[in-house]
């Protein structure tokens, strides 16, 4: 192999000659779009602004943006993106793209930062060593609460739950963990749950030297779980920033359930709850009911409640479900609640089913001034912003969550709120890039087809946006603009576009 030679995946380019291989075979592609390649390729990870690639591609030349994303949607076929879940050319939104030869753990996701930051921390799923292997939800949750305690100090990157945990089960080496999650600290351990017993082992590892900066084992009573989780984030903490203020020691500790049946009923709760598909709904609705026979006032619960009835809401239209998901959000966000995610969610729910964009801007602020780091307040309220058409807030909080939460199946979510902004702002190739890789993440959700059509449409790829369109009726033959209008026409300037687009694709306005 030549020095000019770039090897990924099954692929070899050859930059100087300008030849793209697969397994041997040569791979045929226009020659702007092997520009393309050779210029990202050659960048050696590092951004490469969409400026810089259109003067290099087209020198001298006036083009309009969609020539660019023509190309660059030409090469991610070329190089089979998508299939078994890789991506090579990462979007940088509004600012480039990049090219990875990193192995993605999860499909279609964007690529984590090249640089750890120095004050940033991944927490690895604990190996669960109960005998009983129906114990995992209780060694994840253990894992969520860590996480949630670290998210509330401020000067602390905690990557999203759910992107360390595409690493669960499997032998991981922590130089390669701190670069594909950009972190320069990791915390890994194991739980043994018996009886009304359980034992943690923690560890805190500098992963870019493997250093073990602490490390402890603890065996407690169950009813001392919330005060464990608190101590192990706090030991964490400490061992990363010595000097920890007293301010900040009580912002890790937050209100818990007096119930611990009650917190494992939601633990249960959580997977069904999350999808925003509204057919999962009961199998989490009864679980989450009877947390709250056993602890009326848990947040959590509620909150969750409240997504669960807005997925209801948004399929069936019923009054009845718009009015628990309001309920529940109220419940969820009394002024007594610390919980940032279930204040994030209450914010969701009042501005998409109660209509008071007010009061959820105020609960968005509230969480996110209790953790700045909280994904799901990034994720809700960057759609809701979108929507309203304060397309600069939501591309900051999108982007800031696809930072926290590279490897997230729920950033379906993120590209949602950044399909929305780039489609008001007229940016269609990038609204494009962004449906479509919602659409990757959640292909049962009908909302991420909608943007796609619309995008398809905007860039005047009518067969395709018909295409796209009819896949979205196969998947719920009730979608018409009528029926998504309740939720998403908070602002009419950014709604009444999208239903164009829609109607021109082929869906009912009634």
């Amino acid at each position: 192999m030549g020095s000019d030679d770039v090897t990924f995946g099954p692929f070899t380019l050859d930059v100087k000659q300008r030849a793209l291989w697969r397994a041997g075979a040569p791979v045929r592609l226009g020659s702007r779009t092997l520009d393309i390649l050779c210029i990202l390729a050659s960048a050696n990870g590092e951004l490469v602004t969409k400026d810089a690639l259109m003067a290099r591609v087209w020198p001298n030349q006036v083009i309009e943006d969609n020539a660019l994303q023509v190309q660059i949607s030409a090469l991610r076929r070329a190089l089979e993106e998508g299939k078994d879940g890789q991506t090579y050319v990462i979007t940088v939104p509004g600012r480039g793209y990049r090219f990875t030869r990193v192995q993605s753990p999860s499909s279609g996701q964007t690529a984590p930062p090249a640089r750890p930051l120095s004050r940033s921390i991944a927490v690895l799923p604990f190996l669960n060593m109960s005998s009983d292997p129906e114990q995992e939800y209780f060694a994840d949750g253990m894992v969520e609460e860590i996480i949630a305690g670290l998210s509330r100090v401020k000067w602390l990157l905690v990557i999203a739950r759910n992107s360390s945990f595409v690493y669960k089960g499997k032998a991981v080496d922590m130089k390669q963990v701190a670069r594909e999650l950009g972190v320069r600290y990791v915390v890994e351990g194991s739980v043994r749950k018996a009886g009304h017993r359980v034992r943690i082992t923690v560890q805190l590892i500098e992963a870019d030297t493997g250093v073990h900066l602490w490390v402890e084992r603890y065996d407690r009573l169950l009813d001392d779980i919330f005060a464990l989780q608190d101590e192990i984030t706090l030991c964490v903490v400490g061992a990363i920033e010595p000097g920890l203020r007293k301010a900040e020691i009580e912002r890790v500790r937050r209100r818990r359930p007096e119930s611990l049946d009650a917190y494992d009923l939601v633990l249960r709760a959580m997977p069904f709850v999350h999808s925003h598909i509204a057919d999962d709904a009961p199998e989490a609705l009864p679980l989450l009911e009877k947390a709250l026979q056993l602890e009326p006032n848990y947040p959590a619960a509620h909150a969750s409640l409240s997504l669960c009835y807005h997925s209801r809401y948004r399929a069936s239209l019923r009054e009845q479900d718009r009015d628990a998901a309001i309920r529940h959000a109220r419940a969820a966000s009394t002024d007594a609640v610390d919980d940032a995610t279930a204040l994030g969610i209450a914010g969701f729910v009042a501005a998409l089913d109660e209509r008071d964009q007010a009061n959820a801007i105020k609960l968005f602020d509230r969480a996110l001034t209790l953790s700045s780091s909280d994904i799901f307040t990034l994720w809700c309220s960057s759609i809701v912003l979108a929507f309203m058409g304060r397309t600069e807030t939501a591309i900051e909080r999108a982007q800031r969550a696809l930072q926290l939460s590279p490897f997230d199946p729920f950033n379906f979510l993120a590209y949602n709120a950044l399909a929305i902004s780039y489609f008001h702002t007229r940016r269609y190739g990038e609204a494009y890039d962004a449906a479509r890789r919602s659409v990757q993440l959640n292909p049962r959700f009908n909302v991420s087809h909608s943007f796609l059509v619309a995008a398809l449409m905007a860039l005047g790829r009518e067969e395709d946006a018909k295409l796209s369109a009819q896949r979205l009726l196969a998947l719920d033959p009730t979608f018409t603009i009528k029926r998504f209008a309740p939720i998403a026409d908070i602002e009419p300037k950014v709604f009444r576009p999208f239903a164009d687009a829609w109607k021109a694709a082929g869906i009912a306005e009634g």
